[in-house]
């Protein structure tokens, strides 16, 4: 069931709304600065009177190059030099934060994110890497989730041979487009040849897994265009890839300021990309997992979704969403029990916390009983397509219908236009309403408002 999608232009135009991506229920938006380091402590000593797994998120900012369209939190420098000041300050967060967690608690899950984590240098990734070895327990067996974000030009295959005998096991490439006209349009050039090379390195030396971010809606982009580098990649066989959304927020990020609105292709081409985009991966094999997200049928993500397993949290989707996720460096984001906290986003005042042996984190949130059961049912309906009333009505000793009255008529509604089957008994979410599960999740969170949506990318 999970691989059928329905294409229906009119539901798609009607509910395409801006909207959270729910890496996290509640949202980061509504973080606030009430949470401090002594909250991030707290829930960690019950993680580990718990005796819960870990996940590790480790955020290495710095780019060589900047990439217009990229909203991500990254300091662009062609000064190497940079960081190291940054990797002590992190070594310094590491060493703090792994005094209140148990030697007992395995590290499951790791993954470098940036920027371009890629930017250390061999000496340097091996230097962070034996430091987190040291203070933390991770896996040497290869059987942990390892995995690191990758920018074809900023590895070789020297480069992987040292990720992998660190411990490595997934890599994750940007490649956004294959088009010269769109690169050069977005500063980012990218040749294939630098792709193929990675990925035929990542083979051979035995990663587990290869995940390939694509984008639509970049300047320059047409569907013919894209459709060629959609087939390109097929070609690579990735075993997951992520066909993003462009949402072009310059008030909002500058780096996009640098992008020609005239350039960017219509709404009504950017449907007609993820429509054959769609198509031609479901003709190659890959599978729907839902926001974005496509796998193939024996990849640990389908199976799990399978096996009504799979979750989600900051990361994207995943397997270990039972871990508890502690983020370490600028700006990365803990959740640890109904705890969310965040470092601080300026990589000035980061480094200057950690300098003066304070942990830098800056804002969250404690989730609420309310926010729990939202989050329950934003899990299942995100990562399964269907929802079972009783289960939650079980866990959290409501009356399902009773709780969520003021949105039935809102439920009736999309019953009624095919996105969804409604009964007594709980919500599946229809072949036509995959692609628009964010729309139906929206109905369940009770910040979103105009004023904060404005902050979100459509659905589509």
């Amino acid at each position: 069931m999970f691989d059928a999608i329905q294409w229906d232009a009119d539901l798609i135009r009607r509910y395409d709304l801006a909207g959270p991506r729910y890496t996290s229920y509640p949202t980061a938006v509504q973080f606030h600065d009430d949470i401090g380091p002594f909250d991030l402590l707290h829930a960690l000593r019950d993680s580990r009177k718990a005796g819960r797994p870990l996940s590790l998120y480790v955020h290495i900012p710095f780019c060589a190059h900047i990439c217009y369209y990229c909203a991500c939190n990254k300091v662009i420098t062609k000064d190497r030099g940079r960081a190291l000041p940054y990797l002590e300050k992190l070594e310094r967060e590491i060493e703090i934060l792994s005094r209140h967690v148990s030697k007992g608690q395995v590290i499951e899950q790791l993954h470098f994110g940036g920027g371009t984590p890629t930017f250390l240098s061999h000496d340097e990734l091996r230097r962070l890497m034996q430091h987190l070895r040291k203070h933390f327990n991770l896996l040497d067996d290869d059987s942990g989730d390892y995995s690191i974000e990758i920018d074809p030009r900023e590895a070789d295959w020297s480069t992987m041979g040292l990720l992998r005998e660190l411990g490595f096991n997934r890599v994750s490439l940007g490649v956004q487009d294959l088009d010269p006209q769109v690169q050069r349009a977005i500063n980012r050039l990218q040749t294939l040849e630098e792709t193929r090379a990675i990925i035929e390195a990542a083979r051979t030396l035995q990663f587990r897994s290869v995940n390939i971010d694509l984008i639509y809606g970049l300047p320059k982009q047409t569907p013919e265009r894209f459709a060629h580098t959609v087939a390109e990649v097929i070609a690579l066989q990735p075993d997951r890839l992520s066909v993003f959304n462009y949402a072009h927020l310059p008030e909002r990020f500058m780096p996009q300021r640098r992008i020609n609105n005239e350039d960017l292709p219509t709404a009504a081409e950017k449907l007609a990309m993820l429509e054959a985009s769609i198509e031609q991966l479901t003709k190659a094999g890959y599978r729907y997992i839902g926001m974005d997200h496509f796998a193939l049928p024996d990849d640990e993500l389908a199976i799990a979704q399978e096996e009504g397993t799979l979750q989600r949290n900051f990361q994207g989707y995943t397997t270990h969403g039972h871990c508890d996720l502690i983020g370490l460096g600028v700006s990365a984001i803990s959740q640890i029990g109904d705890l969310y906290s965040q470092n601080d986003s300026d990589i000035n005042n980061y480094q200057q916390s950690l300098g003066n042996a304070q942990l830098a984190t800056r804002r969250g949130l404690h989730c609420n009983a309310d926010d729990r059961l939202r989050r329950a049912v934003i899990q299942q309906l995100i990562c399964h397509f269907e929802l079972d009333f009783r289960s939650i009505e079980q866990a959290y000793a409501v009356e399902f219908r009773d709780y969520f009255s003021a949105l039935w008529p809102d439920l009736q509604r999309l019953h009624s236009d095919g996105l969804i089957e409604l009964n007594d008994q709980g919500i599946v979410v229809q072949p036509a309403g995959r692609l628009l599960v964010r729309s139906l999740c929206m109905l369940f969170d009770r910040y979103l408002n105009e004023q904060v949506r404005q902050r979100f990318s459509r659905v589509i």
